[in-house]
């Protein structure tokens, strides 16, 4: 299967590898391919529905060529998926606004998966998305198992704690061996909070504890090998209480074999993925364990190759070679595309329905530097919306701000992620463009103390800036855009020569340290005990992720059912016609003689004409974005 074989120095948690390895092993070797997809988030077309047009870049059916290719290549194959895969693009959204399953009509992410014969797939948090209904509807036409050993269903779910797939694979000699493989699941016990409407219908664990009941059943089951499927970022290694990445740590316990880690939309292995205690990026290992992360929305396959020797009472892993292969030009594999394509043309209609038009072009190429019409239009209508929801209540005359974040402004995603709404025609996909999640719209009062320290929080994702120095990296690569959040409303400055307050996962980093300066309301400075009204969304209201610090205990004045998208759609189809300006109200502090550098989408350079900072092309960087150098 592989050229390159990484030697296993030590058990990998197989409860075999203590027994002596049978003498003719090496004749009895079985090789065993592992297969993964992870966040597919609904994107089971090579389709890019935000950019209306076909993409060689993602998609399951894509993909489909990959495993296709992989299954050629070797004899024993497993194929899994870890979860996120109903919820994320616009067909996901308009099968659940459209009821558009059953038992007649299986959903089509589930379908191609039945085609491409998963063996296995587990949950991810926007699974629930769309609640357990819609969940369950899904999952019962699914012709492989699903398993979710940290969910406890307080309602029936065709779900299972852990499975024990029994397959005769072949080994060297071509003679058939017999292999019990153990499949545990895993979900961040935090989408209870994510999900509150949820409470009384699941419960989520701690991944760590459930993992290790899971380990102790698949075990007594005489599995030979266990594999987790664990949704969930690369994190820790040290355990600790409700890990939301726990991929290390889960890689560290006795008896697991094989992590398939998500979640964070990450490659694993990767020379861009960072080492860490446990964490070897270039072997693909954590723990010592062979482990993989495979992208997002279908950029990726993931492989784990094993080699297995058998032994006195079972079998050990004496190599293995890990990797995450791109999709490519491949053609989109019929199986996957024909359960899907009626849904698809359905879809496109439905999301090209015209709503209203904006006289300026909306996209967040300078999101992150304090320009973007497109996130100034999703403040507005938040805004606009708690207005009138508020209107009678003794909270009316409170002044009212208005948060959000870019959700596609590069990072992981790519020099493509971004995006590109030309003025003109507004459509519902340009909505779903905009707003990417389906978070509900709520509203909290915060003082002034308060807002001054959730903005700490979002200039953590600026590098520390040395005074005089030319062409610094701005942009720390660990801090995503969607935790950036500008409060509309009102004035501030970044200080970038001191370091961030808060590091990206929330803690506090340097505790004397502030960024946040001239912070200022209609002009006037805010005083830290003056009171006011903040839009945000029902994630940031959940009790974890980098805001739950401030936002945590706060009187909520709103929370309603509406998701933040719709409000956005019910805006714009009232205004009809709409020019929001893209300045968001902060800027640098001046550094007189230093210049740093910002990276940003190649289509970025149509719009330089429109940006307020004093900035400059600087070339192309390696992985295809486009620098800019900004003199502060």
């Amino acid at each position: 299967m592989v050229a390159l074989w990484t030697n296993c120095l030590h058990s990998h948690g197989m409860s075999c590898t203590s027994s002596a390895i049978h003498p003719h092993s090496a004749a009895n070797a079985v090789e065993l391919r592992i297969m993964a997809t992870t966040d597919l988030h609904m994107h089971v077309l090579g389709y890019d529905y935000f950019a209306d047009r076909p993409s060689d870049r993602l998609g399951l059916s894509r993909v489909a060529a990959l495993i296709a290719r992989a299954r050629r290549t070797a004899r024993n194959c497993l194929l899994f998926d870890n979860g996120d895969g109903l919820q994320g693009s616009p067909m996901g959204d308009y099968l659940a606004e459209s009821d558009g399953i059953g038992p007649n009509r299986p959903h089509p992410a589930i379908a191609a998966m039945n085609a491409l014969h998963y063996d296995a797939a587990t949950l991810g948090n926007h699974d629930f998305s769309f609640g357990l209904g819609f969940l369950r509807r899904a999952l019962e036409a699914a012709a492989f198992p699903v398993v979710s050993t940290n969910l406890r269903p307080l309602r029936p779910l065709p779900v299972q704690s852990h499975v024990l797939l029994e397959r005769q694979f072949h080994d060297a000699q071509g003679r058939p061996q017999r292999l019990r493989i153990g499949v545990l699941g895993f979900l961040p016990p935090q989408t209870i909070a994510w999900e509150p409407r949820l409470k009384s219908e699941i419960a989520v664990e701690d991944i760590l504890p459930a993992a290790r009941t899971g380990i102790r059943a698949l075990r007594d089951q005489g599995a030979h090998l266990v594999v987790a499927l664990a949704h969930s970022g690369i994190g820790a290694l040290a355990p600790a209480p409700m890990m939301e990445n726990a991929a290390t740590a889960l890689a560290a316990l006795p008896g697991i074999d094989v992590v398939i880690a998500g979640h964070t939309h990450r490659l694993f292995p990767s020379p861009d993925h960072p080492q860490g205690p446990g964490i070897d990026a270039l072997r693909g290992t954590l723990a010592g364990k062979p482990a993989v992360m495979p992208g997002f929305w279908g950029s990726h396959l993931g492989l784990v190759d094993l080699r297995l020797l058998p032994t006195d009472d079972g079998w050990r892993i004496a190599g293995f070679a890990c990797r995450a292969e791109p999709v490519g030009t491949e053609d989109d594999d019929p199986a996957v595309t024909g359960p899907a394509l009626a849904v698809h043309r359905r879809t496109l209609r439905h999301f090209r329905r015209r709503i209203g038009r904006t006289e300026r072009p909306l996209n967040s190429y300078f999101s992150l530097i304090g320009q973007d019409s497109g996130l100034r239009l999703v403040t507005m209508a938040q805004r606009w919306h708690v207005r009138h929801a508020l209107r009678g209540t003794r909270w009316q005359d409170l002044p009212i701000l208005s948060a959000a974040a870019p959700f596609r402004a590069g990072g992981r995603g790519g020099p493509q992620h971004y995006t590109d709404v030309p003025a003109g025609r507004l459509t519902l996909r340009n909505i779903a463009d905009l707003y990417l999640f389906p978070n509900r719209i709520c509203a909290i009062r915060l003082t002034g103390a308060e807002l001054r320290e959730w903005l700490e929080r979002s200039a953590g994702l600026f590098l520390r800036i040395e005074p005089g120095r030319p062409d610094q990296p701005l942009i720390d690569p660990e801090f995503p855009s969607y935790n950036f959040d500008v409060i509309d409303g009102l004035g501030w400055q970044i200080d970038l020569s001191r370091p961030p307050r808060y590091a990206p996962d929330g803690r506090l980093a340097h505790g004397d340290s502030h960024r946040i300066g001239a912070l200022t309301h209609r002009g006037r400075p805010v005083a830290p005990d003056q009171p006011f009204i903040l839009v945000t969304n029902s994630y940031r209201l959940s009790d974890c992720g980098l805001f739950a610090p401030v936002a945590a205990g706060r009187p909520v004045l709103l929370d309603g059912a509406l998701r933040t998208r719709e409000v956005l759609r019910r805006y714009v189809a009232r205004r009809r016609v709409l020019a929001p300006d893209p300045q968001m109200g902060w800027s640098f502090r001046p550094l007189p003689g230093a210049s740093v550098l910002f990276e940003t989408g190649p289509a970025a350079a149509r719009h330089l004409d429109g940006l307020s900072a004093r900035a400059e092309p600087a070339g192309m960087g390696p992985d295809g974005f486009l620098r800019l150098r900004l003199h502060l």
